[in-house]
């Protein structure tokens, strides 16, 4: 039986790659960090039904120690590192943990492996948010970054740091330049859940506007058990290299909007407000993925549209409520 080690495994990615990982046959070790909420850092994994299936440990991306532990404990032949301090609007006023953490932490997890498990295979989830401030229409592998938050120059430094240890030191350590990915599971403080947060809410009279910031940035959206996969078929190839995986598609936040509340019956229009304070200082104004790469080496492709994706979401956050409604 293969072994897994995937840090950030209660997050969204975290915990659809366990149970992509877990039918695949493999040992699934999962690390998290400590929190005051403890208690609740495995919904995500229990929603799926696979909590019991991952075996849970103490570590830390910025405490070497830590990874060197886990490394030499669990020997794993592949390590997906899904960890991070993962919200970009939160990275402007955080930006010394982010850098920490979602730059630094990648170092220390491949320092890590170098020392005791070198020929472990490594997945680093960078992301498109490196792109920033596009230099073109369509952005894949050869495209150059300009980050715009400190997330994203964080992510940067995590994506040279591993084309810096594979080119090194041999290591065979691939990056996924991900464009936005989403699903039930997405956190409630990015703008799709909000969104279909909002919707349910609204649906069910426990709330009657939606805030949000700027409805005309565009992006490129995905679900998130489709780009759990190209994760995988990353770590089966020969060699390593660095993917862009995205839809093609890109789409306004108003847009998005539109369709979720529309799922509903109701106009988006009605109740959707925007709010100065939720705008952020730089923003990214579109961005839209190139993967042809992917689909020509990987034989990866999305097999759920963004339609699909917004009703399961809605769907999902009206069950929510209504389970809260009947307790």
């Amino acid at each position: 039986m293969p072994t897994c080690l995937i840090t950030g495994v209660t997050g969204q990615d975290g915990a659809y790659l366990s149970r992509f990982m877990l039918e695949k046959g493999y040992r699934v070790i999962g690390m998290m960090r400590r929190s005051a909420s403890s208690d609740v850092v495995g919904e995500r994994l229990r929603w799926l039904g696979i909590l019991g299936q991952v075996e849970l440990v103490d570590g830390n991306l910025i405490d070497l120690a830590s990874l060197i532990r886990t490394v030499q404990t669990y020997q794993p032949d592949e390590v997906y590192n899904l960890g991070a301090q993962s919200f970009v609007a939160a990275s402007w006023n955080q930006p010394i943990v982010t850098g920490q953490v979602t730059g630094l932490g990648v170092t220390n997890l491949l320092e890590a492996l170098r020392f005791a498990k070198p020929d472990a295979r490594f997945y680093q989830a960078s992301s498109s948010e490196m792109f920033g401030l596009i230099q073109a229409a369509r952005q894949n592998e050869t495209t150059p970054f300009y980050p715009r938050s400190p997330y994203a120059v964080a992510k940067l430094y995590g994506h040279w740091m591993t084309v810096n240890h594979r080119e090194s030191f041999g290591m065979h350590a691939s990056s996924g330049i991900l464009f936005n990915h989403e699903s039930p599971l997405r956190g409630i403080e990015f703008v799709t859940r909000k969104v279909t947060d909002g919707v349910a809410r609204i649906k069910l009279g426990l709330a009657r506007e939606l805030p949000l910031g700027n409805l005309e940035a565009r992006r490129d959206w995905g679900h998130a058990r489709d780009y759990v996969r190209a994760m995988w078929l990353m770590l089966q190839q020969d060699l390593a290299d660095d993917y862009v995986v995205a839809t093609g598609r890109t789409m306004a936040i108003r847009e998005f909007c539109r369709i979720a509340f529309a799922h509903v019956g109701l106009n988006y229009e009605d109740h959707v407000v925007t709010r100065a304070d939720l705008i952020r200082p730089a923003e990214v104004d579109v961005l839209l993925g190139d993967a042809d790469k992917a689909r020509r080496v990987l034989g990866w492709q999305p097999s759920i549209t963004l339609e699909d994706m917004i009703a399961e979401m809605v769907e999902a956050d009206l069950a929510r409520h209504r389970a809260r409604l009947s307790a």
